[in-house]
């Protein structure tokens, strides 16, 4: 015998939501550059990252950074807004350079930038193709090395810290299963698994440690038409066996865990938020 959950729209599902605003001081003294941080994930990423006691560098590629960088300094830690696309190699060697003249050093990196540019596979251009690998992928691997340099150079610092670094890849549930008519955004996402790997793998020994965040369905604006009436609600739930909606606040609890000392262990994983997503939900009354 089997029962079904009846799916809630997104307001109903407020009140059950976690507090968040106990922030464990976790990254005291610390350093993080958080890309794409002027909205969504990124947003409540580089806030949390305050709130944990980090000093933040946003980065933002579009709009504006204002309010975010406004966010963190009522939290009393500072921050430094930067504009530079993370698909560009001169950029991101610019923003870390930059990053590290202003506060010192950097402890953290959170490649988080992303974007989607979705078409069925026969009318995908190259165009589409390289935006999405340029900025999901290349992004995070440029981002990575720079941060890596910095971690090299400076080793453990062991006052804030007991690893050199540690970097932090979003990646998404897409990054194990497969999405039809995102080609190009479900292969950058596969890209980020391997290469973050490759890279804990690599960095290790020089205790920096590198893993990824998958989120699953969360409440973007990237993703507004998936969430914003009951019917739309109502289908996105029958992919998510929690029966509710990810906000940016549990990715952004996540990062800090990872970026800590608590999770000095962890290495080389991608630790899914996902509400059960990638439990594969049709298969839970036997396929």
């Amino acid at each position: 015998m089997t029962t079904s959950t009846p799916a809630v729209s997104p307001r109903e599902f407020d009140t059950d939501l976690p507090a968040y605003d106990r922030m464990p001081q976790l990254l005291t003294g610390q350093v993080a550059l958080v890309t794409g941080a002027n909205s969504g994930i990124g947003q409540a990423v580089a806030i949390a990252m305050a709130q944990a006691g980090a000093d933040v560098v946003v980065n933002y590629v579009a709009g504006s950074a204002d309010a975010v960088v406004a966010a963190i300094e009522k939290t009393g830690r500072r921050a430094l807004a930067v504009k530079a696309d993370v698909s560009q190699e001169d950029e991101v060697v610019a923003m870390v350079a930059q990053a590290v003249k202003t506060f010192g050093t950097l402890d953290i990196m959170v490649a988080n930038a992303g974007l989607q540019r979705d078409s069925a596979l026969v009318d995908m251009t190259m165009a589409e193709w390289n935006k999405v690998i340029g900025v999901n992928l290349t992004g995070q691997f440029l981002c990575a090395r720079e941060a890596a340099k910095e971690f090299l150079r400076r080793g453990v610092r062991r006052e804030v810290s007991v690893a050199a670094g540690k970097i932090v890849c979003m990646s998404s549930v897409h990054e194990v299963i497969p999405w039809a008519g995102h080609v190009n955004y479900a292969s950058s996402k596969g890209g980020i698994q391997m290469m973050m790997k490759s890279l804990a793998q690599e960095l290790a020994p020089h205790r920096i440690r590198v893993n990824a965040i998958g989120p699953g369905a969360i409440r973007t604006p990237i993703n507004t038409s998936a969430w914003n009436t009951p019917e739309a609600y109502a289908q996105l739930m029958t992919l998510v066996p929690y029966r509710r909606i990810g906000e940016p606040q549990d990715i952004a609890n996540a990062a800090v865990f990872l970026a800590s000392d608590m999770a000095d262990y962890i290495n080389g994983i991608t630790l899914f938020v996902d509400g059960g997503m990638t439990c594969y939900p049709g298969f839970a009354t036997g396929g």
